[in-house]
């Protein structure tokens, strides 16, 4: 059998074995193009989703006083879903991200509220309840009660009784749910009197003197083991708005009050504080009494 013959050349035709292939004759692959692909479009995110829920949820129970414990498991929930769904390739970001931001935001909120909620439950367990102040010439009976406010009081140009501005007489009956206090009396220029009650009394510094001031305080909480009358804070305020406590400059005082000893219901403590104060401006300062840990600070006048 004879063998076929390659098939025939033309005249502007190249042979086929004389054709060049990719690779011959220094020709590049690289040259070879390639029909462009379409991007593909990132898909929807389910886990992304998911989180977004859980932190949209989870906001809005952290805000929620009686509901903070849901918010508070939702909302770590939806930050570890949304933290995964960002590593998942060809997926959506942005419900992940925005999961992330709510979840964090929340739980600054709920942290706020539960701040919040914790510090009202502790006022109402343990505060000491209204201040209510009694003019020397009142009756206790019969008193007109009027409620302080710490942030009033701290107002000098206030015109409410009990303000720096504008503070009760001695003799104001101080009472809340635990104390009452009553300032007997306030010498301005005790420093003799102090300075001979105790031979190892130091003289008060240049421009100051020693004030006293006579106080009594009543416990009138119910605790079965009594409180010491050291709840009660007596400070002297000079006019230009500086605290001068008692316990500043260590001194003896004539009489001077137990603060240390426990007073039970309806026990009294009475006696002197020794107060070093400015010289020039004794007359014109105000003491702060604060009728137990928790209660509101009133002004008495030293005059």
């Amino acid at each position: 059998m004879t063998p076929s013959s390659p098939p025939s050349e033309g005249p502007n035709q190249v042979p086929f074995q004389q054709q060049p292939y990719p690779g011959q004759n220094g020709q590049d692959w690289s040259t070879q193009t390639l029909p462009p692909q379409q991007p593909k479009k990132n898909q929807s995110n389910i886990l992304g989703l998911i989180a977004l829920i859980a932190a949209v949820i989870g906001f809005i129970f952290a805000c929620v006083p009686g509901a903070l414990i849901i918010g508070w498991i939702l909302l770590p929930i939806a930050f570890i879903l949304g933290l995964v769904s960002l590593f998942l390739k060809g997926k959506s970001r942005w419900m992940g991200i925005t999961a992330l931001i709510l979840s964090i935001v929340g739980t600054v909120v709920g942290a706020v509220v539960f701040l919040t909620v914790v510090s009202n439950a502790f006022d109402e367990s343990f505060g000491s309840g209204d201040t209510t102040v009694a003019g020397p010439s009142e009756n206790t009976d019969s008193e007109t009660e009027q409620n302080t406010d710490s942030e009033v009081a701290a107002d000098e140009g206030s015109s409410e009784e009990g303000t720096r501005g504008n503070p009760y007489p001695i003799g104001s009956t101080i009472e809340n749910d635990e104390w009452r206090v009553v300032v007997n009396s306030a010498t301005p220029d005790a420093t003799d009197a102090v300075l001979s009650e105790n031979e190892f009394n130091e003289p008060p510094v240049d421009g100051a003197q020693y004030m006293l001031v006579n106080y009594s305080t009543t416990y009138l909480g119910d605790n079965p083991d009594g409180d010491m009358p050291v709840m009660v804070s007596v400070e002297y305020v000079t006019a230009d708005g500086t605290t001068v406590n008692s316990f500043d400059n260590v001194v003896v005082a004539p009489d001077p009050i137990d603060t240390t000893s426990t007073l039970y219901t309806d026990g009294t403590a009475t006696g002197n504080a020794a107060f070093e104060v400015p010289t020039d401006t004794a007359a014109q300062g105000v003491l702060a009494i604060t009728p137990g840990m928790l209660g509101d600070k009133v002004f008495v006048a030293v005059k």
